[in-house]
């Protein structure tokens, strides 16, 4: 067991405060100086059922879970249903001990509320704990919240014992108490926390795991963000003022944290019957003159397709958030997959002109949020943002001096009334709101109320002015010049140094033999496994893209050309994204070979280095059983 790295896992019902528990011990750790990274695990069914949360800190950078975890604090289910044996879903009660052991590291620490659940429940924990070197410690963490509280105060009680097995300090978990709580429940809360603390440390400790030691005074002015944070924020940073949708885990998230903070910027947040009507309303709220937002999950965003495309055609800029769960269909709706990816390149009537953003962090998440609303807006269409479960849900530690960014209220591609009124029009007096011969793909609008700016809108193919038309001449200026902006979009992004992809190179070799490429939320795993790997003598970097459309030909064909055989990192089946890559570069099928997961649960580093070392440099064992080796196409 070392101490370079604490993995604390809280697990127990819902509707027993794990979330709540875990962000607050999380930030706690972050408040003392440590990195960290979180992952959250809950169950699909709206009755509930086992949960839990992984903390990971550390003094060094951390971009990802780790591989299991080394702290077990186990409360039990005090909301189970049924806690039969016999019963269809077994003895719920007891999961959150007996389903959260087969990941646990050897010599690890488990706390168990023997106020709730029994040794006997685990009829072979002795005999694990003495095989694998676990330091087992029930506690009667009910009795204790209920003799001092309320019954819900154990998960405090929880982490008293926590703090008191590992040698920490309660200060910075009793402040952000008192932040966040006053009153009788305050003082019962902090009670039940130093007895906790107390009764553990009167006991003997065999074990070794501590807090990790802090190094060079830690973190200054760091914020704890999850991917839905950072979308949130830089959508209103970026002056987005509306956002209309439908709830549907995993974007609630977005919508949940917009809708609060909208109104204290003026803007409005609208709750609607249905996903058609939300991407409906977006594309109105749009239309008449402001930074407008919508967005779902899977067969949410299935039913925006038809807006989508009116977007499209109308040239009506609006950003979208399509947060990726497993599917087809329902399917797992609280698991992450990245099996969305070609629905929302390709759902559409016609050829799609959009922009697709898959970010890789939560920095990332609040940077190219910002950035897709000014292709939208200053390019006229549709901008996608494309995550998943992991990254919606995960907590990082980001520096706060990473978001003092400037405002920006622009709407784009808007013209002044002086402007309309020297621009081209109809001798009918219609502005020619979408003419033929303009730079870059991208001709000017107006605002509905401006002087001289009328014209109309429609789904169908159109005049300069709006009208219909299925004139063959004007149907293609008109779809070639909205195929034009991605060109122009491709054109922008690369000449302004405005990639986002990041190249990760953990050595200092100028050549490699080996690369490993992901997209999207799987990006910080892959880099970990990255720097793995070198370290063991292995000659390989790592690309993460986060530019899906227009893709990043040029970029990716450098890395490509760089190495000699390439893996593909993606949680899908079908090997999406490897399938894009080939598509658009047209080869590079015989050196690119895909790792896959598709079970619910996202990588772990270590299972990227095993598929790495069995599969590509033969040096290793078979790729586990939660992941699946692709060979090249040539194999």
């Amino acid at each position: 067991m070392t101490n370079d790295e604490l993995l604390w896992r809280i697990a127990g019902g819902s509707g027993d405060g794990i979330d709540s528990t875990s962000q607050n011990f999380a930030k706690a750790l972050m408040r003392s100086g440590l990195n960290i990274f979180t992952h959250r695990h809950y169950p699909s069914r709206i009755r509930g059922g086992h949960t839990y949360v992984e903390v990971r800190a550390a003094s060094h950078e951390v971009k990802s879970r780790g591989d299991g975890y080394n702290f077990l604090l186990a409360l039990g289910d005090s909301f189970a249903r049924n806690p039969q044996e016999d019963a269809y879903y077994g003895n719920e009660e007891v999961k959150p001990l007996t389903e959260n052991l087969d990941d646990l590291r050897e010599g690890g620490v488990i706390v168990y509320d023997e106020g709730l659940l029994d040794e006997s429940d685990v009829a072979d924990l002795d005999e694990q704990a003495e095989e694998n070197g676990w330091h087992v410690y029930p506690l009667n963490l009910r009795g204790l919240a209920r003799e001092h509280g309320r019954e819900v105060m154990r998960n405090t009680a929880g982490v008293g014992a926590t703090a008191a097995l590992l040698g920490m300090e309660l200060d910075p978990v009793e402040e952000l108490m008192e932040e966040r709580m006053s009153g009788e429940v305050l003082e019962q809360n902090l009670e039940i926390l130093e007895i906790a603390k107390n009764e553990v440390e009167e006991r003997e400790f065999t074990h070794d795991l501590q807090i990790p030691a802090v190094e060079d005074g830690g973190n200054d002015e760091q914020v704890l963000v999850s991917g839905s944070t950072a979308i949130a924020y830089g959508a209103i940073d970026e002056g987005c003022r509306f956002i209309s949708g439908y709830p549907m885990t995993p974007w609630t998230d977005v919508f949940t944290i917009m809708s609060q903070n909208l109104p204290e910027f003026g803007g409005i947040a609208e709750q609607v019957e249905d996903e058609i009507a939300a991407a409906s309303l977006a594309i109105g709220a749009s239309h008449a003159g402001v930074k407008a937002m919508s967005g779902s999950s899977g067969g949410g965003f299935a039913l925006m397709s038809e807006p989508l495309g009116l977007a499209e055609m109308a040239e009506t800029p609006i950003v979208l958030v399509e947060a990726m769960r497993a599917g087809p269909s329902t399917g797992m709706p609280t698991k992450p997959e990245q099996g969305d990816l070609e629905h929302v390149l390709y759902t559409s009537q016609g050829d799609s002109n959009r922009v697709v953003f898959a970010p890789g962090n939560a920095q990332e998440a609040y940077e190219q949020t910002r950035r897709a609303f000014q292709l939208a807006y200053n390019y006229q269409l549709p901008a996608i943002v494309l995550y998943d479960q992991k990254l919606s849900g995960e907590l990082i530690n980001v520096d706060e001096a990473f978001f003092d960014r400037e405002p920006n209220p622009s709407l784009g591609s808007v013209l002044t009334e002086e402007e309309i009124a020297d621009a081209p029009h109809h001798h009918s007096g219609k502005f020619n709101r979408y003419r033929h011969d303009v730079e870059n793909g991208v001709s000017p609008r107006s605002i509905p109320g401006q002087e001289d700016g009328r014209f109309l809108v429609t789904g169908n193919e159109h005049t300069p002015q709006g009208h219909i038309s299925e004139d063959p001449d004007n149907r293609i200026n008109q779809m070639d010049r909205r195929m034009e902006k991605l060109e122009s979009i491709r054109a922008e992004l690369d000449a302004n140094d405005q990639s986002s992809q990041t190249v990760y190179t953990p050595d200092d070799e100028a050549e490699h033999q080996y690369g490993i490429m992901t997209f999207g939320s799987q990006q910080g795993t892959v880099e970990e496994a990255t720097k793995r790997l070198s370290d063991d003598g292995h000659s390989v970097k790592a690309l993460g893209v986060s530019e899906l459309l227009p893709y990043p030909t040029e970029e990716v064909k450098a890395f490509l050309d760089s190495v000699d055989q390439c893996m593909i990192v993606e949680m899908n089946a079908s090997a999406q994204f490897r399938g894009l890559t080939q598509k658009e570069l047209g080869g590079y099928g015989e050196m690119m070979t895909s790792l896959l997961k598709y079970n619910g649960n996202p990588f772990e580093p270590e299972e990227i280095v095993e598929g790495f070392e069995s599969s590509i440099s033969g040096d290793g064992d078979a790729p586990g059983h939660s992941t699946t080796f692709v060979p090249a196409a040539s194999d």
